[in-house]
Formats: C-alpha cells, sequence, structure tokens
C-alpha cells in the first residue's frame, strides 16, 4: 500500500490530522483537505487512488463533491458520516460512493475498509478471477462474453454492453453484476453480496447493497435484476 495515494476530505482539524496520520503510518500517501472545493482541486490535480469524503464539510459538501468526482471518474470513494441512521448515508451512496464508514471511527477499521475497497477495484479491473462457466446453458456464453437478452457481459474486457451500447459501471457495480451473472436465476441474498462484492467478513448495513442494486438497473435494465422480498435478489437469465 504504500503508493496508494488518498484524497481526504474533512473540516475537523482534529480529526482530519490524527486519521492523516494514523494512515501514513501504514503506508498510505495522504493528501489533507479542509473544505469540499479544495478537495475537488486536489482531486484534479492529483488523481488519487481512493477519496475519503467527510458528508457535512463546507464549500462543496461531500456528496456533491462524490456527485463531482463520479461525473470525471471511476476512483473509489468512501464516505464518512456522523450518523447511521443519516439520510445522507443513502443520499452519498446515490451520488456514486462506494461504501461509508460511521464517524467516530476506530483507525483500523477504517484501514481495513479502505483495503477492501481497492482489493474490490482491482478484481474488478480484472486482476482478479472471473465467475465460473454458467450453469444448464441458459445465457450464451462466448469467448468471455455472457449474453442476458440484449445484455452483454464481458468477463475478460469488463466490459457491458446493453443494446450494443455500451454501459459505463463503476468497478463495484461491475463486481456486483459478476456476481449475479455467475448464478442467473438463483437468488443472492444481501449479506452473501456484502460478503462477495463489498468483501464483509462481519455484518454490515444492507442499504449498500439495495442503493448499489437500484443503480445497477438503471444501466442495465429495470426488469433484469429481480427483488425477491425477504430474501434478495437474482439476475432474471
Amino acid at each position: 500500500m504504500a503508493e496508494t495515494h488518498v484524497l481526504f476530505v474533512e473540516d475537523d482539524d482534529v480529526i482530519r490530522e490524527a486519521t492523516q496520520l494514523a494512515l501514513e503510518r501504514v503506508g498510505f500517501t495522504v493528501t489533507a483537505m479542509p473544505d469540499g472545493l479544495q478537495g475537488l482541486e486536489a482531486f484534479r490535480a492529483d488523481r488519487p487512488d481512493i477519496a475519503l469524503l467527510d458528508v457535512m464539510v463546507p464549500g462543496l459538501d461531500g456528496v456533491s463533491l462524490c456527485r463531482r468526482i463520479r461525473d470525471e471518474s471511476t476512483v473509489p470513494v468512501i464516505m464518512l458520516s456522523a450518523r447511521a441512521d443519516s439520510i445522507d448515508v443513502v443520499l452519498g451512496l446515490e451520488a456514486g460512493a462506494d461504501d461509508y464508514v460511521t464517524k467516530p471511527f476506530d483507525g483500523a477499521v477504517l484501514v481495513a475498509r479502505i483495503r477492501a475497497v481497492l482489493r474490490r477495484f482491482g478484481h474488478a479491473s480484472g486482476q482478479g478471477g472471473r465467475p465460473g462457466a454458467m450453469a444448464g446453458g441458459t445465457p450464451g456464453e462466448t469467448g468471455g462474453v455472457l449474453v442476458f437478452g440484449d445484455l452483454e457481459i464481458d468477463t475478460e474486457g469488463m466490459e457491458v454492453r446493453r443494446g450494443g451500447a455500451q454501459v459505463g459501471l463503476t468497478p463495484t457495480e461491475m463486481r456486483l453484476l459478476l456476481e449475479f451473472s455467475s448464478a442467473p436465476g438463483t437468488v443472492l441474498s444481501r449479506d452473501r453480496l456484502l460478503e462477495r462484492v463489498w468483501d464483509y467478513g462481519w455484518g454490515g448495513d444492507t442499504r449498500v447493497v439495495d442503493v448499489h442494486v437500484q443503480r445497477l438497473r438503471a444501466k442495465i435494465g429495470q426488469d433484469r435484476l429481480e427483488t425477491v422480498r425477504g430474501f434478495g435478489y437474482k439476475l432474471r437469465a
């Protein structure tokens, strides 16, 4: 992790300095900014590997900053929120964030979540293994391309097309789609998706799954992913 560059936007001086020191202690390079506008400038100048954004920062709030970053890049984003039940958590995820951490947080937990996100993005960039072959032969598979109706998933090139047009997915959305496409027609629980996609070895907030499924549906078709109430979601083969 010595070469991993983290952009950290936090207006509280004590939290910003303490967190920066904790991240640098384990080998991260950190650019810390006190407000959203300076954070956006730093993002554009430095192109960090991951961004940690506090929701409530002056100038440009964390949710708006996340949207601006997502308009320009698929770099992973983790939101920091003072309240686990805050609507800001959902707004941040809907804006394109990949995960969130509730304040106050333990430094070791934050480092673990950062590393989990980075591992996930490495996989989605093609550095990890691909899902196994489809069972039953319902969807087509040709040269690593899975076909579900008008949806084509290139599991080697990490590209998705719908009706012949390329679909832009974030790495987390790609990981989620790969998980569904590895078991079409099978109901996948939120807990399984948290474990397989978000690398949670412990219980997590299922809102992360629900919001990402909504975002994925908007891109690949609302009827492609079916909700099975009380159980989870499945990809219609």
